[in-house]
């Protein structure tokens, strides 16, 4: 029944009830008896009580739907409203749930082109820069090589200067383009990959544990690249903001899926809000239909777990690596 009938129909039985008794054995005199007044201002009271029950449980489910809709967020989907309460208001959480499914699709198809456009902006960078930048890096080196051999001694200390600053270029120029597009990734797979990071971080006082089970079937293409990208951007996060010098990464199977882990033994997760680095990292799993959570460890410091969907490769024996 809605909302409207309900309403129309306690007040009319409200009403019936007290022409039935004016017309029966109450009577209102004039001036009104004590007794009488009590008998009026009794039925108004029940009348009045049993509209208060009946507008609070049937307006409940929408003060509910209102809380869901504040709390909505499409980086964790799937929370819905529960259809319940009069006509009107089921139809309206069903028709607010039906919207979420349909948002929540489309960003995650918005997403997805997106961060493909992103990852194949990244890999024409990173291909530019080692090919054109680096290549004119190194005919740099080897010109400064020849004018170190013809120059008088009182310049080749500055020559070498030169050597040394244009060598810390290319260096760079190629730490970049491998964390722009890492060539591993492309030739070796997802382990050697995720080695070669956990190697990269293991510096200027964070140390990083890897724990990659051996024998794991390469995931898709699509699958691979936002595990090995959350694996980054979780490290990057570490050794930034989280003051640790420890870190663990393991990749491992799971039940129904696959699971990256990386932990830290720093600060922990503060107050603040997500910031653009975690946003990044659940709309990459949101890609993917993988589960994104981000915890406080057992003895403090932060565990980033990602675990995609079914996983249907074989389970591997344990295997560590550091």
């Amino acid at each position: 029944m809605s909302l409207f009938w309900r309403i129309f129909a306690l007040n009319a039985v409200g009403l019936l009830v007290a022409t039935a008794l004016l017309l029966g054995p109450v009577t209102v005199s004039t001036p009104v008896l004590p007794g009488e007044a009590l008998v009026v201002v009794a039925g108004l009271t029940g009348l009045l009580a049993v509209n208060v029950v009946v507008l609070r449980v049937g307006l409940a489910p929408l003060a509910r739907l209102g809380r869901a809709m504040a709390e909505a967020d499409l980086l964790h989907p799937g929370a819905r409203a529960a259809v319940s309460g009069p006509v009107e208001a089921a139809e309206l959480i069903t028709t607010y749930n039906t919207m979420l499914d349909r948002l929540e699709a489309e960003r995650a198809t918005s997403a997805a082109r997106a961060l493909s456009a992103q990852e194949r902006e990244r890999q024409r960078i990173a291909r530019e820069l080692h090919d054109e930048v680096g290549q004119t890096l190194t005919a740099v080196l080897l010109q400064l090589k020849r004018v170190a051999d013809r120059a008088p001694g009182d310049l080749r200390g500055e020559v070498s200067q030169a050597q040394e600053a244009t060598r810390a270029g290319l260096d760079e120029i190629r730490r970049i383009a491998r964390r722009l597009r890492p060539g591993a990734l492309d030739e070796l797979g997802l382990s050697s990959a995720l080695r070669s990071l956990a190697a990269e971080f293991t510096t200027h006082g964070l140390t990083v544990r890897h724990d990659l089970r051996p024998g794991l079937p390469p995931p898709a293409e699509e699958t691979e690249l936002v595990l090995y990208r959350v694996a980054q951007e979780a490290l990057t996060n570490t050794a930034r903001h989280s003051g640790a010098d420890r870190a663990e990464l393991r990749l491992r199977p799971v039940a129904d899926g696959v699971e990256l882990l990386v932990r830290d033994n720093g600060r922990g997760l503060g107050p603040a809000a997500e910031g653009a680095g975690i946003r990044g990292m659940r709309e990459r799993a949101l890609l993917i239909g993988a589960t994104l959570t981000l915890t406080s460890g057992a003895d403090g410091g932060t565990e980033v777990r990602l675990r995609t969907g079914r996983y249907d490769g074989p389970r591997a024996e344990d295997g560590d690596g550091r």
